[in-house]
C-alpha cells in the first residue's frame, strides 16, 4: 500500500507534536514553516551573547513531553491511557519527582522550578506560589489569615474540577453539540460554568488571595473575570505535576522535538510560507490536497493540518468558496484573546538581585479594572501588571558571564484597539523598565542594561500571522469553549485539520500537546488506522466525532 502523506503548516509546539504523532501513525509528514527557524511563538531570539525565549516559558505535565519523545515511526500509540498509572498515585498525584523522563532526557534536560511563581503585590509584599501545602498555608496566614478556611474549601472544589475537567474530560474532543451536552450537568454541579473570579470570590475575602488564585488564565490569554471556573483546574495541574524548565530555554525543547521528528523520518522545511491550502471538489465534497507556498511551489498531500492561527487559516489560506461553516462573518465574530508587549533585556548582575525568582508575577494597583481596560475597553492604561522571567537564575548559560537575560511580558489589548504601537511602543517599554528600576525590583536597571528590544501586537499580527495581533488565539470564554471552540477537524474541507491554541482544548503548552493528540486521533479514525496494540490486544480509539 502506498504510504500516505501529511503536511503540517507551522512549527509551534502543537504543530511539531502533531507532526510527530502523524509520523508515528505511518504518514510521511512534512512541516512547512514561514520563519527561518522552528518554534512559532516559541521562536528564539539570540543577540550579543544573550538567548531569549520569545514565547512560552512555563512547562508543566512532563509526562506529556515524555510521551512525545517515546513515539516511534510507524507505531501508533494513540490508544494508550492518557494518564497512565505510572504518573498517578492513589490520590491522583505524581508518583515520582522526575522532571524529565528517560526518553525526554535523550533530547533535552528538564528540571523543576521552585517556587512556581513569586507573586508581588503593589504594596511590596509577595506570595511564593508552589505545591508545598505547609508553605502555602503559612503564607495565607501571614497575608490574609481570614482566608485560611476559605482556602481549604477552595482547594477541595478546585480538586473536583481538576479530576472531572482535566483527568476525565481533558482529551474529550467535542465535535458535536451532543458530546458537550452530556457533560454540562456535571460541570454545573461543580460550579465550573460561572466565571473563575466569581468562583474564587466565594472562598476568599482578601483581594490578594483572590488575585493569587485567579491570575493563571492570563498565561493562556484568558480574562479571569470571564473565563469559566473550569480553569481553576490550572491550580491543580501545576500543584500535581509542578512547573518545569528546559535547560537552554524552551528553544532547547523545540530543538529536541525537531531532532526526534527528523529521526522518525519527518521533514522540516524552513522559509516556506504558505500562500494557500489547496482544495479540490470531489463530488459534493471539498477535499484538501496540499498547499501552495508563497514561492509558487505546490506540495501535494493526503491531508493538511494547520497549526497557524485559526482565523488566519480560514480567512487567508482557505478560499471563501470552500467555506460554508467558517465564513468570514463567523470567523471575525469570534472574540480574540488579548495581546502582549514583551521586552527582552540583558543586564549586569549585582548583589541584591537574589530577591527575584525564575518566574515573577508583578501585579499593579488595580486588578479588575485593569483587566476590563485590556479585554473590553481595549485601552492602554497608565498602570500595568507583568510577568518577569529571569531564566538565568536557573541557567546562567543563556547570558554572557556576569549577566542576566530576562524578558518581561505585559498583557495589552489586541490590534482591534486604536493603539499605534509604532508610536507608543518605545515610550511604553521605557516606562516598564523604569518601573522595575525605581520600584526596586532590579535596582539601577537602566544603567545596567546592555541589550534591549521588544515586540508588540504588531509582531504577533505581522510576523506570526495572528489575526488582530492576538497573543493566544480565540479568547477562552464560556461561549468559545469545548464544542463552541474552533474544531480540530474542519467542517468545511475534508482532510483539513487544525491544531494548537486556537482549537480544542485551548492555549498553554500542555493544552496544545493535548490538542495534537486529539487531532491525531481524529485523523486516525478518519483514515481507518489501527490506533494501538497494548499487550497484544487492540485498543479502541476514544470517539473523535
Amino acid at each position: 500500500m502506498e504510504r500516505k502523506s501529511a503536511i503540517v503548516i507551522g512549527s509551534g509546539i502543537g504543530g511539531i507534536a502533531c507532526a510527530m504523532r502523524l509520523q508515528s501513525l505511518g504518514f510521511a509528514t512534512t512541516i512547512v514553516e514561514a520563519l527561518d527557524a522552528p518554534g512559532g511563538r516559541a521562536y528564539v531570539r539570540r543577540a550579543e551573547g544573550f538567548t531569549f525565549d520569545m514565547g512560552p516559558t512555563v512547562l508543566t505535565v512532563p509526562h506529556f513531553i515524555e510521551e512525545l519523545f517515546s513515539l516511534e515511526a510507524d507505531h501508533a500509540r494513540l490508544g494508550e491511557p492518557d494518564f497512565p498509572a505510572h504518573v498517578l498515585g492513589d490520590d491522583r498525584r505524581i508518583l515520582s519527582g522526575i522532571s524529565g523522563g528517560p526518553n525526554t532526557s535523550r533530547y533535552v534536560e528538564i528540571v523543576p522550578i521552585l517556587p512556581f511563581y513569586r507573586i508581588y503585590f503593589d504594596d511590596g509584599t509577595f506570595f511564593d506560589y508552589d505545591a508545598d501545602p505547609v508553605r502555602v498555608r503559612e503564607q495565607i496566614a501571614r497575608l490574609a489569615p481570614e482566608d485560611l478556611d476559605g482556602y481549604e474549601r477552595f482547594h477541595e472544589a478546585a480538586r473536583a474540577i481538576f479530576e472531572r475537567g482535566f483527568l476525565e474530560l481533558g482529551y474529550t474532543y467535542f465535535g458535536s453539540l451532543r458530546s458537550m451536552l452530556g457533560v454540562v450537568p456535571d460541570l454545573v454541579k461543580l460550579g465550573a460554568i460561572q466565571s473563575l473570579f466569581s468562583f474564587v470570590k466565594k472562598y476568599f475575602k482578601s483581594d490578594k488571595m483572590r488575585q493569587v488564585f485567579s491570575f493563571e488564565p492570563l498565561l493562556v490569554g484568558g480574562n479571569p473575570l470571564k473565563v469559566p471556573a473550569i480553569y481553576a483546574m490550572i491550580h491543580f495541574v501545576e500543584k500535581t505535576w509542578g512547573i518545569h524548565f528546559a535547560v537552554g530555554g524552551t528553544g532547547a525543547l523545540i530543538a529536541g522535538m525537531i531532532r526526534k521528528f527528523e529521526e522518525m523520518g519527518g521533514t522540516l522545511r524552513l522559509n516556506a510560507e504558505v500562500a494557500s491550502i489547496d482544495v479540490a471538489k470531489q463530488g459534493r465534497k471539498r477535499v484538501a490536497t496540499g498547499v501552495t507556498l508563497q514561492s509558487g511551489e505546490k506540495l501535494t498531500s493526503d491531508l493538511v493540518v494547520s497549526n497557524a492561527d485559526y482565523a488566519t487559516t480560514y480567512l487567508k489560506l482557505v478560499d471563501k468558496a470552500h467555506r460554508t461553516i467558517n465564513r468570514d462573518a463567523v470567523v471575525k465574530f469570534r472574540k480574540q484573546s488579548m495581546s502582549l508587549m514583551v521586552i527582552y533585556f540583558g543586564y549586569t548582575r549585582q548583589h541584591g538581585d537574589s530577591n527575584l525568582q525564575h518566574h515573577n508575577i508583578i501585579l499593579g494597583p488595580r486588578y479588575e479594572e485593569l483587566l476590563t481596560d485590556i479585554f473590553d475597553r481595549k485601552t492602554l492604561s497608565e498602570d500595568f501588571s507583568q510577568y518577569l522571567h529571569i531564566p538565568t537564575i536557573t541557567d546562567p548559560s543563556l547570558a554572557p558571564e556576569g549577566h542576566h537575560a530576562a524578558y518581561t511580558l505585559i498583557p495589552v489589548p489586541n490590534n482591534l484597539s486604536d493603539i499605534d504601537w509604532a508610536k507608543v511602543g518605545p515610550g511604553f517599554a521605557d516606562k516598564v523598565l523604569t518601573f522595575l528600576d525605581e520600584r526596586g525590583y532590579i535596582p539601577g536597571l537602566k544603567q545596567r542594561i546592555v541589550y534591549q528590544s521588544f515586540v508588540t501586537p504588531d509582531y504577533f499580527e505581522q510576523t506570526l500571522g495572528s489575526y488582530a495581533g492576538n497573543g493566544f488565539g480565540v479568547e477562552p470564554v464560556l461561549t468559545q469553549s469545548a464544542f463552541f471552540r474552533p474544531h480540530n477537524r474542519s467542517e468545511d474541507v475534508t482532510n483539513l485539520y487544525l491544531v494548537g491554541q486556537g482549537t480544542q482544548p485551548g492555549g498553554g503548552t500542555p493544552s496544545v500537546m493535548m490538542s495534537a493528540k486529539m487531532t491525531a486521533r481524529a485523523i486516525a479514525k478518519d483514515f481507518g488506522i489501527d490506533p494501538c496494540i497494548v499487550n497484544g490486544v487492540p485498543v479502541k480509539l476514544p470517539d473523535a466525532a
